[in-house]
This record gives structure tokens, sequence and C-alpha cells, in this order.
């Protein structure tokens, strides 16, 4: 009795940062025609998700849920109903940053040491926020060495929800904003039950930003391998929605 179909972007629908491919939008289509409600909630800001997916029409979260934006049917692009911006104690952060950076020996880093967003969300840039993406690649591509500070590193931030991000980073939403806060509340808003939910996504692992949401009541689809979206979907793709 699936209503709503919420996915993740990157690694879920599209190889990281790229734009999303025929093969997966047909897949979109083909669920979006049997009734379903797609959404993307995602980590980046609206605008960024929308022009990665090609501006596919459906309604994104952004941030964590600090911002929100509605398809617009007449105009073809985004609406924004919500843009939350939180305070950030840059001094404290920089200085908690730099604490542990001597810990564990990152001292070296190019740009940097730490990358503040408009919405205050924050990245750790372990190697620095103007590091060569092939070092980025090489750091921690099984992400044992930020699994393995993880817990030191959320203990230190008591104020974020940390998530082990991207290739060589640590990413900090404002707590209690992480991607199952934001999937209930939209729920809420729409009167959707958790038992007519289906979230797809690919990064459910300790410190994953799709963790908080494959740990709940939420049926949660894993996708290792986003080429194969069509075959992780299964009976969705079979089954009519409820309307």
């Amino acid at each position: 009795m699936i209503k709503l179909i919420a996915f993740d972007l990157d690694g879920t629908l599209t190889q990281h940062k790229t734009p999303l491919e025929k093969e997966n939008r047909a897949v979109l289509d083909e669920l979006a025609a049997r009734g379903y409600t797609l959404l993307m909630v995602g980590a980046g800001q609206c605008a960024r998700i929308f022009r990665q997916m090609g501006e596919y029409p459906l309604d994104i979260i952004g941030n964590y849920g600090l911002q929100a934006a509605v398809y617009d049917k007449e105009t073809g692009g985004l609406r924004t109903v919500r843009d939350l911006i939180f305070p950030v104690d840059r001094d404290s952060i920089n200085e908690r940053v730099d604490a542990l950076r001597t810990k564990h020996g990152f001292t070296a880093y190019r740009g940097a040491s730490v990358e503040f967003h408009p919405s205050g969300c924050v990245t750790f840039a372990i190697l620095g926020t103007e590091a060569l993406q092939a070092d980025k690649l090489a750091f921690d591509p099984d992400r044992i060495k930020r699994r393995a500070i993880y817990d030191e590193v959320v203990a230190t931030f008591p104020e974020y929800t940390v998530f082990v991000g991207g290739s060589s980073s640590f990413d900090m939403a404002p707590r209690p904003y992480d991607k199952l806060y934001a999937l209930d509340a939209y729920a809420k808003e729409h009167g959707i039950l958790h038992e007519e939910i289906v979230f797809v996504g690919d990064d459910y692992g300790p410190g994953g930003n799709d963790e908080s949401v494959y740990l709940s009541d939420i049926r949660f689809i894993k996708v290792d391998d986003y080429t194969r979206l069509r075959e992780a979907l299964g009976d969705l793709l079979t089954k009519e929605a409820t309307t």
C-alpha cells in the first residue's frame, strides 16, 4: 500500500555529482505513471539537486530538511517553501576541528579546513576545501579511516548530526535535522503514514546520511549500484500504487 517513494540522489540514482542518466530517468517516469508520489530527500541545496536531475518534475527536500521546494507545473521550475538558516559559531568549530586534526595527524590540507554553508551546515574537510579530486578519492574509499574516529567527532559536535560525507570529509547538520526528520515532517504535512513510504538509498552504513531512515520503521530499499536501480526496485515497478 505504498503511496510515496523517496530517493537519495548520489550513488542511488546517479554517480556522485553527475547528471541523471536516461535509464534511471525512465525508471522514475514509470513509477510516476503508476501513481506513486516521488520525492527527493537530499543533503545538498534544492536548486543544485534539481539541476543535477535535469530538472525532473518532483518535490525536493534539501539540506536534510532545512530547505524544501515544490515543483511548479506551470513554470517547470521549483518554488522554495522553506529555507532555514542557523547561526554558526565559527571560532568554536574551527577550534574543535583543529584539535581533532592535531590528535589524528590531519594537519596537512589544501584551502580551508572547514566549509561553512549558508544554511548552517558544516563540512569538516579533512584534506581541505581545495584538495585535488584524485587525492580525495584515494583518501578513504572504504570509509575505514573516518569510521574509526566517527564516535569521537559525534561527541565533539553534540549540537550537530554528523555524517561520514563524500570521500574525505565529515558533514554536519544542526540537530535535529537529518533525512528521517525531513521525511517524517513531509509525510505528516501530506497525511502519509510511515507504512505507506519507501525510501531508496545507498548510504545506509554507520555514519551514512541515509542511516537514520534505514534504522527507522520506514521500508528501505538498498541500492549498492545505481546502474541496477531497476532491479533493486523490484515489485514497485510491477504493482500498482495506492491512489
